[in-house]
């Protein structure tokens, strides 16, 4: 006979512990080892070895949890109560080397791959944007090559830095070669600022990528943007990939390479919750950098666009 699901641990409830008290979980979550099982994890990644200008982004997970003790159970854009409907922890870091790249992604890799062992759908916290080629390497064991949905003010389909094969412009052209993307459905939104050169569209579209850029949001309208984002991302699983600089820094001033005339926290936030019947497989959300944040503003918005993967990842449990 089988047992009964348990039902889920929530969050810490408010009205007993007040907010600002009590071990920083994201959304006072309860952690993974506390649980006997997990639906969806929350993890962080402390890793910014990979920056090309401001360092810091290895704060990133903590910032973004102490910014999450406001966020509440119930998700009434997504009509879903997240913590209700599946079991989600939060997973702590994945402690890495600091002074290898190489080693610290490889580390990434194998943390990853045991902790789907334990909580088949992840969403990480940045750390800079090195961590997605090995998120991506992993979750494409279990799922083959993937539409990945990247929001970032750049491309991040460069080819070296100093030389350098992997860093946080390269992850997507790594992937790409990898043959970890698929190539028909991938695309960016939010790109915008100076490039290097002309070559870096053609590459990038040889790479698989289709161009949603800034102003063509403010030129078509978000409903506008959403439907050739849905288009292109077709019935293939997906990963969503978010750099914190897609949004203005009006909106995220803490990060590592900011770019003015960028996305406002609600329109980020409306194309991610377009998302919900699609078949997300994982998500990551990078590039916070606390110290240059101002009244936790970066922090906050990074915090509720974890929160709208999370419930998309909770809805799919039991479908």
């Amino acid at each position: 006979m089988t047992e009964p699901t348990p039902t889920p641990v929530g969050p810490v409830d408010a009205s007993v512990v007040p907010r600002y008290a009590g071990i920083a979980t994201f959304a006072r979550l309860p952690r993974i080892e506390d649980v006997p099982r997990a639906d969806v994890a929350v993890v962080g990644i402390p890793f910014d070895t990979g920056v090309s200008y401001r360092p810091g982004a290895r704060f990133g997970p903590s910032h973004v949890r102490e910014a999450s003790r406001l966020l509440r159970p119930y998700n009434p854009a997504q009509d879903v109560s997240p913590f209700a409907v599946a079991q989600v922890v939060d997973a702590g870091d994945i402690p890495v080397n600091p002074f290898a790249i190489d080693e610290a992604v490889g580390e990434v890799e194998r943390a990853a791959d045991a902790l789907a062992e334990r909580a088949p759908r992840i969403v990480t916290i940045g750390g800079d944007h090195t961590i997605a080629l090995p998120l991506l390497r992993s979750v494409t064991k279990r799922h083959g090559p993937v539409a990945v949905l990247h929001f970032d003010a750049h491309l991040d389909t460069w080819d070296t830095y100093f030389g350098a094969p992997v860093t946080h412009g390269t992850p997507f052209r790594r992937a790409s070669e990898e043959g970890l993307i698929d190539l028909t459905a991938s695309c960016h939104v939010g790109t915008r600022g100076p490039l290097y050169s002309k070559q870096d569209l053609v590459d990038d579209e040889r790479l698989g990528f289709q161009v949603l850029s800034s102003e063509l949001v403010e030129q078509e309208g978000v409903a506008s943007v959403i439907e050739r984002m849905r288009a292109r991302l077709g019935d293939r699983p997906v990963y969503v990939s978010i750099d914190i600089d897609v949004l203005d820094p009006a909106h995220a001033p803490g990060t590592g390479t900011p770019e003015a005339g960028g996305l406002t926290s609600r329109e980020l936030l409306r194309m991610v919750r377009a998302l919900s019947d699609l078949h997300v497989v994982g998500a990551d959300v990078v590039e916070v950098s606390p110290a240059y944040d101002h009244a936790q503003l970066t922090g906050i918005a990074a915090s509720h666009v974890v929160y709208e993967l999370v419930t998309l990842l909770a809805a799919q449990v039991g479908r």
